[in-house]
């Protein structure tokens, strides 16, 4: 029997192998059932999915079985990106959604993602009940599907075309008027994803001249990862400089992420468009309040915001926390270092084609680049360096090195006395000068990510080295 687990974001296995039809019919039933519980049923589900090998026949089988369960299924008509589909929860007033995504994640990989009521990454609160019971329906085998065309006809399957919605709802959020003013040219790159043709569709309106490369339908996305970092982005640099465009903009495979890249090639890493955001958000539109960011990002959000007087909320790593804060801090901004970000009055998910056309206002309202941006804030709150290093070990040796990390209090790092700890999401030790290191066990492989930010680069250098040094000594004396 094949253990259906959730990780930061929801369930992905290989097609084929454990993402069978067979198993999404269970964790379809599980969801159906908690719904169920919550009261949320006759709301209705909505059902989306990105362009991945088999993706829309996935969908179906998720639309039967909650039919099945008597529960309405608001089926996509095409392939639509996260965000928008999570939007649809709300503009329909839907009990949630099932989104089938891998994200990022190789072409071979496919996942379901639970997005509940609230719109954003589902919490341990609603996840926990849906994995208890999936080893149950595994095992009884018991699970209502109704056919496709008799849930059709019976209306418990219902079409719909989410992306209009979405527009409407961004168009309020954006300053698209400032866009229109400065006809910016820009590359955008969806990567063969289910983001193709928003970003553009946008930008096109509002007098952007575009220009799009990998954007159509590629269940093996070009035989790469769509993930919109910088080892990914060649042909994007490329293009930029080749079209004298002012930016480039990614999405990975389910448009919840960004990647963007300037007219000289430069990739601007999530940390940095978090720190862009903040300063453009507080100075340009006069938005207050909280900041929150997960564990692992960066400290200058920090610096900022003690600037400012604004308190700064720190999550574990996942967005649905950050969604949370959005939720229930007054949070005006969340972020994490891995690409995902959001603001108040948005849906609280991470929102890749958002976050470009912010972006892209951001540009056109400032007129400058996103260089000269950087620039200037570091020039006034010092520059800052983060990286992070995966240290790949076995599983016997992380289990070592997991007991070693619950007893390990460390009074300086590279010569730096440690001012405090915390153990919000793995061990993160902060030093006297504000540099800090974070290390966290990945939760489903034999891997040790290592978080630093320095004040240099050499600094950062030396930081890792002696936790790497510490990290394999400990595990060795056990």
């Amino acid at each position: 029997m094949t253990e259906i687990t959730f990780g930061t974001d929801g369930w992905r296995a290989v097609i084929a192998d454990d993402f069978t039809f067979a198993n999404v019919r269970c964790v379809t039933q599980a969801i159906a059932q908690h719904l169920r519980n919550q009261g949320l049923a006759e709301r209705g589900v909505v059902v989306g999915y990105d362009t991945r090998f088999l993706a829309e026949q996935f969908a179906r089988v998720v639309a039967e079985v909650m039919a099945g369960n008597g529960i309405k299924a608001y089926l996509c008509k095409k392939f639509s990106p996260t965000p928008v589909v999570a939007h649809a929860v709300v503009d329909l007033r839907a009990g949630g959604a099932v989104m089938l995504t891998a994200s990022h994640n190789q072409a071979e990989y496919l996942g379901i993602k639970f997005i509940p009521a609230y719109a954003g990454p589902a919490l341990p609160a609603d996840i926990d009940p849906i994995v208890s019971c999936i080893c149950e329906i595994q095992k009884s085998g018991t699970v209502d599907k109704l056919a496709f065309i008799k849930g059709f006809e019976k209306g418990l399957i219902e079409y719909i075309e989410p992306l209009p919605a979405y527009r409407e709802h961004v168009e309020k959020l954006i300053n698209f008027a400032a866009i229109a003013g400065a006809r910016m040219k820009v590359v955008v790159d969806p990567m063969y994803g289910a983001g193709m043709g928003c970003l553009e569709s946008f930008l096109e309106k509002y007098g952007c001249r575009v220009e799009a490369i990998h954007n159509w339908r590629d269940p093996l996305f070009g035989g790469a990862l769509p993930e919109p970092t910088a080892q990914h982005l060649a042909e994007l640099r490329q293009k930029v400089k080749e079209t004298g465009a002012q930016i480039g903009l990614a999405l990975d495979g389910d448009a919840d992420r960004l990647g963007v890249v300037d007219p000289d090639g430069r990739f601007f890493s999530p940390n940095e468009i978090l720190v862009l955001f903040l300063e453009y958000l507080v100075q340009s539109r006069g938005l207050h309040g909280a900041v929150a960011r997960t564990v692992a990002t960066t400290h200058m959000l920090d610096r900022i915001a003690a600037h400012y007087g604004f308190p700064v909320v720190e999550t574990p790593v996942g967005f649905k926390y950050i969604g949370q804060a959005l939720r229930e801090q007054d949070a005006f901004l969340g972020g994490e270092e891995s690409g995902g970000v959001s603001i108040r009055g948005h849906i609280p998910e991470k929102d890749g084609i958002f976050s470009g056309l912010l972006f892209v206002e951001m540009l056109a309202k400032t007129g400058k680049t996103a260089s000269e941006l950087l620039a200037e804030i570091n020039e006034r709150f010092g520059p800052l360096y983060s990286e992070r290093l995966d240290l790949h070990t076995t599983q016997e040796t992380k289990k070592i090195i997991v007991a070693t990390m619950q007893k390990w209090q460390p009074q300086t790092l590279a010569g730096i006395p440690v001012v405090s700890t915390n153990r919000i999401d793995g061990l993160k030790v902060i030093l006297e000068n504000g540099s800090w290191c974070l290390v966290r066990p990945s939760g489903t492989e034999p891997v040790f990510r290592i978080y630093t930010e320095a004040g240099s680069v050499e600094e950062k250098k030396r930081i890792q080295q002696e936790v790497k040094k510490i990290l394999y000594a400990q595990a060795k004396e056990e």
